[in-house]
């Protein structure tokens, strides 16, 4: 095996093991996991279980020779290794991947000291007994955690570079997205950058601005709620953890660190941005056809408008209506019209995907649209695109029937300090006007004028 990393004075408390995170970090996040597994029992159970919860590509090898050829022509995120196979055992195997900078879950059989103690030398992700209840099931659930970990942005704060380097080689092994800073005022300034860091790791003792006073000044701005921080500190005064809580850190844990006990840590954190993050999802989204709904329009359209409107950028909004609608439920059925509204909607969100707009369901047939940067002619014909769209498409319901509906558009352009209450009542009036000259049609001041 190679050489462990060593570091010196208050780092060398941090970690014991290899800092081999250098080559991987940067590079782009792989979505395969080399199993390595001689019992085809257990790793069929374990691919299944795998193919059921995520769309991860699974390699699986019955030997070390096997796997050697494998992680050579292919780039893993991770293996999931048992420790006694045909050609080698479990030094030999925990050595072959620590030499390709390749990480692991271990299934084993064996749980001591000795051998946690050994996992953790290695820099293992995680180790699993197999004698343990549902053993396979918490292999599955920590290769997915560590999938999706590739999604969440971690933010680690330490002036001093061994002691941040430490934990950026960690959470980066895990998969993590990060980023780290030298100091509170560096810190500051990404989070202004990027908005998506999800989670804070900070030192307490910086020259600068220390981790209590970096706490205080996130938890002041409404931009940084969500986010989740984790103070770190090798201070004796068991005081300081209190002082971090009250600023507002989420937890908080004393050097030197366990690496397990840091993990778990993390990964409770990043449990809880998760549940946040997917009940936020759901309460923005219109349960029926997945778009947003009318309160998370009205929530960032306005937003939008402001920041338009400050840079001198023309807008329009729209109103989309489904004509006839009721006949579609009173003729069909509810089902129907619902599978109705769930084309409908598909054609929506075509129509804005990799745009600047934003459309939305705000309730029973009716569509909104947010035109950011399009006003008269240019907004009249990107509704006049989604109207042909919805138009000549056939909706098959679920007895085998097609049918095809039209819309009609009411369309303004935005007036500047008007709220978008106003807005949307000026599309709504246009909508109207669309209706009574026949519908499916778009309507705007433009009709007025022709």
């Amino acid at each position: 095996m190679k050489p462990h990393a060593e570091f010196s004075g208050r780092d060398s408390a941090t970690f014991g093991w290899a800092c081999h995170a250098q080559s991987v970090r940067g590079a782009q996040k792989s979505n395969s996991i080399l199993l390595i597994e001689d019992s085809l029992a257990v790793a069929n159970l374990i691919m299944s279980r795998l193919a059921a919860v995520s769309s991860a590509t699974i390699v699986h090898c019955t030997s070390l020779a096997e796997a050697r050829r494998a992680f050579t022509a292919e780039r893993f995120a991770f293996a999931i290794t048992g420790l006694n196979l045909p050609d080698g055992g479990g030094e030999d195997i925990l050595g072959v991947l620590d030499d390709a900078d390749l990480t692991a879950i271990v299934f084993t059989a064996r749980h001591d000291a000795q051998a946690q103690a050994r996992y953790a030398q290695m820099q293992l992700l995680d180790y699993c007994v197999k004698d343990e209840n549902n053993s396979i099931g918490r292999v599955v659930q920590t290769a997915v955690r560590v999938l999706g970990n590739a999604d969440v942005k971690v933010l680690v704060v330490d002036d001093q570079n061994s002691a941040r380097q430490s934990l950026v080689d960690l959470l980066t092994r895990h998969n993590f997205d990060v980023r780290e800073a030298r100091s509170g005022a560096e810190a500051l300034t990404i989070l202004a950058e990027e908005k998506d860091v999800e989670l804070l790791i900070t030192d307490y003792n910086m020259p600068d601005m220390d981790g209590y006073t970096l706490v205080q000044h996130v938890r002041q701005s409404s931009a940084y709620t969500q986010l989740r921080i984790i103070g770190v500190t090798s201070s004796s005064d068991r005081r300081v953890s209190s002082l971090f809580l009250k600023a507002g850190a989420n937890d908080f844990i004393y050097r030197p660190l366990l690496a397990e006990e840091f993990q778990c840590r993390i990964d409770s954190n990043v449990d809880t941005i998760k549940l946040i993050k997917r009940l936020r999802y759901f309460a923005e989204r219109d349960q029926l056809t997945n778009l947003p709904n009318r309160r998370y329009f009205f929530e960032v359209v306005a937003e939008m408008m402001r920041e338009d409107q400050a840079m001198g950028v023309d807008s329009a909004v729209a109103l989309l209506d489904i004509d006839f609608f009721k006949k579609v439920n009173d003729t069909y059925g509810h089902e129907a019209g619902d599978d109705t509204l769930r084309r409908v909607a598909g054609c929506v969100q075509e129509a804005v995907e990799g745009t600047p707009h934003m459309a939305a369901r705000l309730g029973g047939e009716e569509f909104a649209f947010y035109l950011r940067g399009l006003t008269d002619q240019s907004a009249h014909d990107f509704c006049e695109a989604v109207r042909i769209a919805i138009e000549e498409m056939t909706i098959e319901l679920r007895n085998g029937t097609e049918i095809s509906v039209t819309t009609s558009f009411g369309l303004a352009n935005v007036q500047a300090r008007e709220p978008l209450d106003n807005q949307l009542n000026a599309a709504d009036q246009f909508l109207y006007m669309a209706k009574a000259n026949g519908r499916n049609q778009v309507f705007s001041e433009m009709s007025l004028m022709a």
